[in-house]
């Protein structure tokens, strides 16, 4: 995916996001002020819930916006991994907005009041409209920041389905209890997301393989390159869940012409992009000079030093290295 590309979703991110922002905080002002009024614990802890989310949505939407700069003499790589940190935030408010919520709801099983069933009902058809709308403007983003406000919302979503199915059992049934009992399931629910959240953003911030990447194909597709003898120290990360960081060491035989040796680089940076990466460092060492009788190893490169030395090889030919960005 080019440049080009990745700055349009960037640009969609940020519009979206802003658009969320401003709809779910109206909405859960109206929302807090509306479980007042209904007495319904599930609306309250789905206010706050909403309430954490706003915030979380500013926050997204303010560091989705320094994402877009490039690069400068403080961040080589460009600010996008401040994309990357709202994400962090955003998961780490829902734990803790999680947390809160069975804090206050689990106490009310054993001894719960009657909610205004008509109200929540209300409430839920409002609800599932403003965060339905919010949800559609994120449905198609691409930096993990933004897919994670996404989920936010759409758990939002399923969450005021739920408390319109207790509002219709509590116009039928007297059973107070469905209201606290609704609280704590969306709130275990919303946990588990959170958690499973938590786990894959934390991995794209200890710089581990993107999931969506499988680097032992990477490796094998330029190991199948003609001229190719090895592939080594091959390394991916991803700056932001979106745009994904790899480099490696190509081994080639040791008589192969300089100029060879660059288009064997630059074959292999496209094969690379073509497996969704944007930063591609690929560094070309000599190696055995006859790799037909197998894959190089570190005995063939120092022979071939060795060689270089004696012969006064030029340095210049030892290796050849050249960053790309697709």
């Amino acid at each position: 995916m080019t440049q080009h590309h990745h700055d349009h979703h960037n640009h969609g991110d940020v519009a979206n996001l802003k658009v969320a922002f401003w709809l779910n905080l109206g909405f859960a002002l109206f929302e807090i002020v509306g479980g007042v009024w209904t007495g319904s614990l599930a609306v309250i802890s789905d206010a706050l819930h909403d309430l954490g989310d706003s915030l979380s949505l500013g926050m997204a939407w303010f560091l989705a916006r320094i994402s877009e700069r490039g690069q400068d003499a403080r961040f080589s790589y460009g600010y996008r991994r401040f994309s990357l940190l709202g994400a962090l935030i955003n998961t780490l408010v829902l734990i803790v907005g999680g947390g809160i919520v069975l804090w206050r709801a689990i106490p009310a099983l054993w001894a719960p009041a009657r909610p205004d069933a008509p109200g929540m009902a209300i409430l839920a058809v409002v609800g599932i409209a403003i965060n339905g709308l919010a949800v559609l403007r994120l449905r198609n983003q691409h930096s993990l920041n933004a897919r994670t406000a996404a989920l936010h919302l759409l758990e939002d979503v399923l969450g005021w389905v739920a408390v319109l199915v207790v509002s219709g059992a509590l116009l039928i049934w007297d059973l107070p209890v469905l209201d606290p009992l609704l609280s704590v399931v969306i709130a275990l629910y919303v946990l588990y997301r959170a958690i499973a959240g938590l786990a894959n953003t934390m991995r794209l911030f200890l710089q581990g393989v993107p999931p969506n990447v499988d680097l032992g194909n990477v490796e094998e597709a330029l190991g199948a390159l003609e001229g190719v003898c090895e592939v080594h120290h091959a390394h991916a990360w991803s700056l932001d869940g979106d745009h994904h960081v790899f480099s490696s060491h190509l081994v080639v035989a040791g008589e192969t012409p300089l100029h060879e040796a660059l288009e064997i680089k630059h074959r292999a940076k496209h094969v690379v992009a073509a497996h969704g990466f944007d930063h591609v460092t690929i560094e070309v060492e000599y190696g055995d000079q006859d790799c037909s009788m197998g894959p190089c190893c570190g005995d063939c490169a120092e022979q071939q030093v060795e060689h270089n030395h004696e012969h006064g090889c030029p340095a210049a030919h030892s290796h050849v290295h050249e960053e790309v960005i697709a």
